[in-house]
């Protein structure tokens, strides 16, 4: 906090404003009193057109007091139509009113048998205001807060805010300084706080597509790579929304969409910065320009920027549309010095046109507004905090961010494996996004969890009829997956050598099949769905086991085989009897046997059947599962020994040929037995796994490093374990697979999460309960974790010795060697 004191001019005739305040503030708490008139008879007309101009501009206003709200409210007599608030904290800070144009609504009172009078109430008052505010999107640095009281060695105040102390002279300039900006079209300033935001400074033309990728801003439907406002050929802007695609069969692709964030093309660029703060979803970029975008949270697929540049950059006022598969309207209005733009997407020309009247309608400031408070309801229940590495912390919020911002909630989500950041993999839906995405957003925002769902639900006649012309029964998912819900795999991938090399993931990898049906199922236990488990999830549970229980083979002495596939480590193809496969297979069929109603008992009888039967590698002598049938045959190349440096890509070190015939493994496979169905692998056989597959793991996909935190982490391993996962924090941070130029790894970035909350904190959601059995490494003072179980939101406090859950609902008991949280 800084405290800033009027300063006088050459002539000391008239206040002038110090460089500290030289800038845009968000709201202000005044102290009525002191700040405002000199006693409760004073006449308060100054400042009610102020209040009520300031409000029209978005800017917040609290009025702290102790004197009766009715009689400060009436000597205001100010009644904002918004979409700013003002807001009185009266009556010795015991209740928050809200004045509106019918008069004062009471927002909050405390529940203290006594009042406190004087100092004390007033910072009381100006801790909940705060609070507040940000619960709003609005951070202490954008906050000014009038009056000397308030001037004290106390950490809320220590967060950015400025203090005045001028008297009401000074307070008034500097209100109506505020107003000036917001009328001249000033861009806000960011939030100073380093774990809430992410800079790219300067401009570096080889890492420039990287850093594209890293400030991709996305509303849950429409993604905008955070390209420089004016370009050059290092550039790659690009604009993508949820599931249109162009091209067919395997080429098919995201469509690129027309662009809204570009200013100019081929013009020089200079020294830039550019700032993305995860708090709000904005983009702040600065140099020989300085402007704020954001695509709205709130009204996804409308877009906003603000720019203060030379005329010479800026385009004409005007609007357009730009017609096609998707259609772009846009809006642009300059002013002397200044420029907006505001943009709408859609399919039909109409609706991108109403959008954007809409968004006209409701102007920047309370666009802004909403996307920041859009944005604050989604940390409340996502928020992540590791007390002890703040460098972790904010790559943690970093990945948080943009797994957020690339899923929507409304009708079907089609999240593909680097979202909407990129074109990488052409926008397909794999495996990633059903197993390593949707459990964050089952456990934070259902929603959009269950639109992920929606999109397999909608395909799911393409999948049964991928089944038939196998021979089989039920359904099978495509590996790689678009628009249509057939397979988009690529039959084959050219090496860095320029040889083709067969791809035969679309034909062999079927524990996609599988993976679809644990999706399901792990929405139904964290949100309770009632609706969804008796309708569209029990059918993607009993159609999924039915394709399984139709693909086995029975041998001779009964027991059931999954001949010809592929795992997740897709270093070994063709093979028979994949741990993964066949335990995923196993729970798919057991999961469904239990669903009550629309399955003959003959036919539960028989999946159960097929479930005991099916073998699973295990050898309870050494408590190793053996990964795929001959694999334990195969040389035992260790992979750490040979490149102590991991991740490799141990295919190209080795050799294609040469790695099939080894031990190496790309990525977990038995161990994501481990980390996904706990309950179905062998008790106390994690331990054995980790030594034997660990060491031979390659981890040559950025799926691998956060699942193996996570064991490690369960299996109390945190020097391994928080190694791993400070790589999967910084997979794309510091682009450590060479490939974030074409879009984020998503599925990395909510396998980060999983690490923190299932290994970690311990999470587990069950039917009828949530388990916590938390391992807290030494180097961490606490872990914090948001979440919503069963559409409680709750929030989880882990330090040495202490375990903690808030909520009003749900309580904590211990039972056994762990903690459940279930109903009062």
């Amino acid at each position: 906090m800084s405290t800033i004191t009027a300063a006088h001019g050459p002539a000391a005739s008239e206040p002038a404003l110090p460089a500290a305040l030289d800038r845009r503030f968000e709201a202000a708490i005044l102290d009525w009193e002191e700040a405002a008139v000199a006693d409760r008879h004073a006449d308060g007309s100054w400042l009610r057109s102020v209040v009520e101009e300031l409000c029209g501009l978005g800017f917040d206003l609290a009025v702290v007091t102790d004197f009766d709200v009715d009689d400060v409210a009436d000597q205001l007599g100010a009644r904002p139509s918004g979409p700013g608030r003002l807001v009185f904290c009266a009556d010795g800070g015991s209740a928050v009113f809200e004045a509106g144009a019918h008069g004062l609504d009471l927002l909050h009172r405390r529940q203290e048998s006594h009042v406190e009078i004087g100092h004390t109430s007033r910072l009381t008052s100006a801790r909940w205001i705060l609070a507040d505010l940000w619960a709003r999107g609005i951070a202490p640095g954008s906050v000014l807060l009038a009056s000397h009281q308030f001037d004290v060695a106390d950490d809320v105040f220590r967060q950015g805010a400025v203090t005045l102390d001028g008297g009401t002279d000074f307070v008034r300039l500097v209100l109506r300084d505020q107003i000036q900006r917001r009328l001249n079209g000033d861009v806000p300033d960011i939030d100073p706080a380093a774990d809430w935001s992410f800079t790219i400074g300067g401009f570096d033309p080889r890492l420039e597509r990287v850093h594209e990728s890293l400030l991709t801003l996305a509303d849950g439907s429409l993604g905008t790579r955070g390209s420089p406002l004016v370009g050059d050929g290092a550039t790659t802007p690009g604009v993508f929304l949820m599931g249109v695609y162009d091209g067919t069969g395997p080429a098919t692709e995201l469509a690129r969409l027309p662009l809204w964030s570009r200013l100019a093309d081929g013009g020089a660029l200079g020294p830039s910065r550019r700032t993305i703060d995860l708090r709000t979803g904005v983009l702040y970029e600065e140099g020989a320009l300085r402007s704020i975008r954001f695509s709205s949270l709130a009204r996804p697929r409308t877009v906003a920027m603000r720019v203060r540049a030379d005329d010479a950059l800026l385009p004409p006022t005007g609007t357009r549309t730009e017609r096609g598969a998707i259609n772009a309207a846009f809006h642009d209005n300059r002013r002397d010095g200044g420029f907006e733009r505001l943009g709408a997407y859609d399919a039909d020309p109409k609706t991108a046109e109403a959008a954007l009247v809409a968004a006209e309608e409701a102007g920047f400031e309370r666009l802004l507004r909403e996307q920041r408070e859009a944005w604050a309801r989604r940390w409340q229940e996502a928020d992540v905090v590791v007390d002890g590495d703040p460098e972790l912390q904010r790559a943690i919020r970093f990945a948080l961010f943009h797994v957020m911002a690339s899923v929507g909630e409304g009708g079907e989500a089609a999240v593909g494996a680097r979202g909407l950041s990129g074109s990488a993999y052409r926008g397909h839906v794999f495996w990633d996004s059903d197993v390593f995405v949707l459990p964050f957003l089952a456990a934070s925002h259902p929603a959009a969890a269950r639109a992920m769902l929606e999109y397999r639900i909608r395909r799911l006649p393409a999948a049964r009829a991928e089944a038939r012309r196998l021979g089989r029964a039920g359904a099978r998912f495509p590996w790689e997956s678009a628009g249509e819900g057939v397979d988009v795999t690529p039959n084959a991938m050219q090496l860095p050598t320029g040889d083709l090399r067969p791809v035969r993931t679309g034909q062999l990898e079927e524990h996609i099949v599988a993976d679809v049906a644990w999706a399901a199922a792990c929405y139904i236990d964290w949100t309770g769905d009632a609706a969804f488990a008796a309708g569209a999830g029990r059918e993607l549970l009993i159609e999924t086991a039915r394709y399984w229980a139709s693909r086995v083979r029975r041998d001779d002495d009964g027991r059931a085989h999954i001949e010809g596939v592929i795992g997740p480590d897709e270093y070994h193809e063709l093979i028979d009897d994949n741990a993964f496969t066949n335990v995923m297979a196993r729970w798919n069929l057991r999961r469904a046997s239990a669903i009550e109603g629309g399955v003959a008992n003959a036919e539960r009888a028989a999946w159960h059947a097929v479930a005991d039967a099916l073998v699973d590698g295990y050898d309870p002598q050494t408590k190793l599962y053996e990964q795929h049938a001959g694999f334990f045959d195969l040389e035992p190349i260790v992979i750490a020994e040979i490149s102590p440096r991991r991740p490799i890509a141990a295919d190209l070190l080795l050799g294609v040929e040469r790695i099939r015939q080894t031990q190496v493994v790309k990525q977990p496979d038995v161990l994501m037995l481990h980390h996904l169905v706990p309950d179905e692998v062998a008790a106390e056989s994690l331990h054995a796994n980790l030594d034997f597959y660990e060491p031979r793991t390659a981890h040559g996909s950025s799926l691998s490093p956060a699942i193996y935190a996570a064991l490690l982490a369960r299996a109390r391993r945190f020097g391994p374990a928080l190694e791993w996962l400070n790589i999967a924090a910084r997979i794309d941070l510091d682009d450590l697979t060479g490939s974030t130029a074409g879009g984020l790894h998503l599925a990395t970035m909510g396998g980060l999460w999983q690490a923190l909350v299932f290994g970690f904190a311990g999470v587990r959601a069950g039917e009828d309960c949530l388990l916590i059995d938390p391992r807290l490494p030494p180097q961490w003072d606490a872990l914090q974790v948001g979440l919503r179980y069963r559409g409680t939101p709750v929030r989880l406090y882990v330090a040495p010795g202490t375990v903690k859950i808030d909520t009003d609902v749900l309580e904590l008991r211990r039972v056994d060697e762990h903690w459940e949280v279930v109903r009062r």
